[in-house]
């Protein structure tokens, strides 16, 4: 059973880089978390980010035996999370790979994952995913289009690919509370392969005056909150590199009036979790780390179990104090996850203290490492 329902309900006009529409999404009226009655008073809305989804063959693997019947079942290697996720109104995942066909599934380099995924992640709770990453392109076009068919199918919405050129320019809106939330998500490139010379549109490449352009027309079309998914950074470097923090700076700091363009940014592809930092009054995710990934090798070949640590972003939004103004980020925290290789399952670490000395460790590290560049002053703290 899927956890939540799903429906499209409502389609917005929104002229994006490109032009073309915007779609919404809202819950049903049987709902756990169903809109109030139109009589009820503004409330806020908690948004759940996670990392990159990354099935090497050793995950795929897992996936397989847990299913027990030839397919393959991604929702119990979620399952430690599941109750953080399931419960967030607005809860977004980053696909990283693109899905493969008729059994023929792979993982590095070039990655062809089980549709399967999508369904895990849909039973886990996820409203909607990220696509745009340097894997986006693994299998071309087709490989695009068979990974939004399956993630379509299993109610999972989706931003950063597209299989055709009005998709391309179609900004994605959900309803969270009273909320409209509009998801973006872009890539700093595909691995060298280059776009279908008939499809320069597939994948959303990164590009400043692109981005702010989309954030500001989908403000236009209805978005109170416009949240983008960023896959940029360097790999295996913990703290954000000046690309990164010169980005962040840019879109933070982008308005219109005294509004900010864009309220969130998430950031994945560093494979290692990486700091979060309130920049221009904007919370910034640079990095979330690998939710999911199998064993993980660093650029000398050697195994590094920070490609298996990750966080999850919880950020709580309160309806703005006057008609005009953005919507608050009244509460911010983080959630160490570990993706442990060998039980195939996500880790919540946030009870580290009950699972031994040497998780409290991993806990602490990644605490560290999120809180390097200032975030506790500015409210951060760990989610349970």
């Amino acid at each position: 059973m899927i956890a939540r329902s799903r429906q499209v309900a409502l389609a917005l006009t929104v002229v994006l880089a490109a032009g073309a529409a915007c779609q919404a999404q809202q819950r049903d009226p049987g709902d756990r978390s169903g809109q109030p009655a139109p009589s009820a008073a503004p409330r806020g809305f908690t948004l759940v980010a996670s990392g990159d989804v990354l099935p090497h063959e050793s995950v795929i693997a897992r996936a397989r035996y847990d299913a027990g019947d030839g397919g393959h079942d991604f929702a119990p290697m979620f399952a430690g999370v599941r109750p953080v996720v399931e419960r967030a109104d607005l809860a977004l995942c980053h696909m990283e790979t693109v899905y493969g066909e008729d059994g023929v599934y792979t993982g590095y380099p070039s990655f062809k994952s089980p549709p399967e995924v999508a369904s895990g992640l849909a039973r886990t709770g996820y409203d909607g995913c990220s696509t745009a990453s340097n894997h986006s392109l693994d299998d071309g076009a087709a490989g695009i289009g068979r990974t939004l068919d399956a993630m379509d199918r299993a109610g999972l919405r989706h931003s950063g690919t597209a299989r055709t050129e009005a998709e391309s320019a179609t900004a994605t809106l959900y309803a969270a509370g009273m909320a409209k939330v509009a998801h973006l998500a872009y890539t700093y490139g595909t691995n060298g392969i280059p776009l279908p010379p008939d499809r320069p549109w597939a994948v959303s490449l990164t590009d400043e005056r692109r981005i702010v352009a989309d954030a500001r027309a989908a403000r236009r079309a209805g978005a109170d909150v416009v949240v983008v998914s960023t896959h940029w950074g360097t790999e295996w470097q913990d703290a954000p590199d000046e690309e990164q923090l010169l980005l962040a700076d840019r879109l933070t700091a982008a308005r219109t009036g005294s509004r900010p363009d864009i309220d969130l940014i998430i950031g994945t592809h560093a494979h290692v979790p990486q700091a979060y930092q309130k920049v221009n009054g904007t919370w910034v995710i640079y990095g979330m780390g690998d939710q999911v990934a199998g064993e993980m090798f660093d650029p000398d070949g050697a195994f590094d179990p920070r490609g298996n640590q990750s966080t999850l972003g919880r950020f709580t939004f309160a309806p703005p104090a006057r008609e005009g103004t953005r919507w608050q980020v009244t509460k911010a925290e983080y959630i160490p996850q570990l993706y442990d290789i060998d039980a195939g399952r996500v880790l919540n670490l946030n009870r580290a203290l009950e699972q031994g000395a040497e998780l409290v460790s991993v806990r602490d590290g990644i605490r560290d490492v999120v809180l390097s560049r200032g975030a506790a002053q500015d409210g951060l703290v760990m989610g349970e």
